[in-house]
C-alpha cells in the first residue's frame, strides 16, 4: 500500500490493480476489505504505464465519522426507531454467565459489606458541583430523545399534567419532554446548583420561549421537597384546596397539589445505598394518587460496572468514581423491593440489554439498564 495526502479530512490510500490479458479489469476485493465497511468510497480508476491500475479510496477521519454517525442518529430519531434505545439484543442471563465464569470479574461478585457509603462526600453536593463544572462547555450534554418511545404516557396524558425530574443533572432529561409535550409543566430538582444553570443555559438555547420549567435545589436522599410542591394535606392523600400558578413568585406561596409524574433517570444510582429507601417514599408523597414514577437507570453487569477497578468497589454493587461520585448497580429484585416496600404498585419492571461494537478494538460491549414504571395507588 501506498500512502498519498489528499484534500484536508480526508486520507488517502492507493492499490495497485491488475489489468488482465483480455482487457477486464479485476478489483482485488480481499485487499479492499481492510477498510471500514461504515467507509464513504470515493473510487477514481485510472490507467497506469504497465498496465496497472491505481484505486484511490477516500475514506473519513474520526471528525467526518463523528457527524456521520450524528446525522445517522438524527435521522433515527426523526423516524421514531426506539428499538436502538429500549431492545433486547441478547438476555441478560448471558452476560451474567460471562461474569460468573471470568475470575478476573470474582471482585464484582462479593457479597460483603465494605464501607458505609453515606459517608462518602457524595452525600452531599460538591462532587456533583465539580462535575458539572468540569463539564460546563456542552460537550458532555446528550439529550435523552428516547424517553418520549419509552414512556409514552408523558405524550399521551391529558390536560396540563405536573412532572417532577428528580436529579435533572445538565437538563438531558428536561429538555426532550419539554419539546415532546407543549402542554405539560415541568419542576426539576437537583443537588447541584451548578447543574440548574447548565440546565436553564442548555434550555434557553434550544427553547425560545419557556413558561413551563421551573427548577429548585434539593437533595431528596436527605431533606423534603418543599411544601409548595406537596402540602402535608397533598402528603396524605388528602384534597388540597390551593393551587399555586405557573409562574416563579407563587412557588414560595401556594401548593400546587402534587404531580402526576416522577422521572428518575439515572439518579438513583447515585444514591448512597442507605438513604434509597427514603428518597424513594419522598417521591411516592409529592405524586398524585394515581400518578406514575418513571426509571431508568444501571443494571447490574452493566459495561461501566465491570470496568470499575477492584479499589473502587465500597460494597456491594456500589462504587465510588474516581471523581468521588456513587454508582450502584440494580438488579430487577432489588429495584422491585425498593419501591414496593414505598407502597408503590409495580406496572413495568424489565432489563434492557443493548450491544455496542468497538470496531477499532473489535470489542463487544454490553449495555444492561433497567426499566421501571411504578404507580402510586387510587384513593379507596
Amino acid at each position: 500500500m501506498k500512502m498519498k495526502t489528499g484534500e484536508p479530512g480526508h486520507m488517502f490510500r492507493k492499490a495497485e490493480l491488475s489489468s488482465p490479458a483480455n482487457g477486464e479489469l479485476r478489483c482485488p476485493w480481499k485487499a479492499l476489505n481492510q477498510f471500514p465497511l461504515a467507509a464513504t468510497w470515493s473510487c477514481i480508476v485510472r490507467w497506469i504505464t504497465g498496465g496497472q491500475f491505481t484505486f484511490i479510496v477516500s475514506l473519513p477521519t474520526k471528525l467526518n465519522f463523528r457527524r456521520e454517525r450524528a446525522k445517522r442518529c438524527s435521522r433515527m430519531e426523526k423516524g421514531g426507531e426506539a428499538g436502538e434505545y429500549h431492545s433486547k439484543d441478547f438476555e441478560w442471563e448471558f452476560v451474567k454467565n460471562l461474569v460468573e465464569n471470568d475470575p478476573s470479574l470474582s471482585h464484582h461478585l462479593q457479597e460483603q459489606h465494605l464501607v458505609d457509603s453515606s459517608s462518602f462526600s457524595s452525600s452531599d453536593s460538591k462532587p456533583w458541583q465539580d462535575f458539572h463544572s468540569r463539564h460546563s462547555s456542552g460537550k458532555f450534554f446528550k439529550e435523552r430523545r428516547y424517553l418520549l418511545k419509552e414512556f409514552p404516557e408523558l405524550v399521551l396524558c391529558g390536560e396540563n399534567p405536573k412532572l417532577l425530574e428528580v436529579g435533572c443533572g445538565n437538563g438531558s432529561t428536561v429538555l426532550p419532554l419539554l419539546r415532546g409535550s407543549k402542554n405539560i409543566t415541568v419542576y426539576a430538582c437537583d443537588c447541584s446548583s451548578e447543574a440548574l444553570v447548565r440546565t436553564k443555559e442548555n434550555i434557553n438555547r434550544a427553547i425560545a420561549t419557556v413558561d413551563n420549567f421551573h427548577s429548585f435545589t434539593c437533595d431528596f436522599s436527605t431533606s423534603a421537597f418543599p411544601n409548595w410542591l406537596a402540602c402535608h394535606h397533598c402528603r396524605r392523600n388528602k384534597h388540597c384546596h390551593h393551587s399555586g400558578k405557573s409562574d416563579d413568585t407563587s412557588l414560595n406561596e401556594h401548593c400546587i397539589g402534587g404531580v402526576d409524574f416522577v422521572t428518575l433517570i439515572f439518579t438513583l444510582s447515585a444514591v448512597p445505598k442507605e438513604r434509597m429507601p427514603r428518597a424513594i417514599k419522598e417521591c411516592f408523597a409529592v405524586l398524585k394518587p394515581g400518578g406514575l414514577l418513571l426509571f431508568r437507570d444501571y443494571g447490574l453487569y452493566d459495561m461501566t460496572m465491570l470496568r470499575s477497578e477492584p479499589e473502587k468497589c465500597i460494597g456491594f454493587r456500589e462504587y465510588v468514581r474516581s471523581d468521588g461520585t456513587l454508582s450502584y448497580f440494580f438488579c430487577l429484585d432489588t429495584v422491585k423491593k425498593l419501591f414496593t416496600d414505598a407502597e408503590f404498585i409495580e406496572v413495568e419492571l424489565e432489563n434492557c440489554c443493548v450491544k455496542a461494537v468497538n470496531r477499532r478494538k473489535n470489542k463487544n460491549m454490553y449495555r444492561v439498564w433497567v426499566h421501571g414504571k411504578f404507580q402510586k395507588p387510587f384513593l379507596k
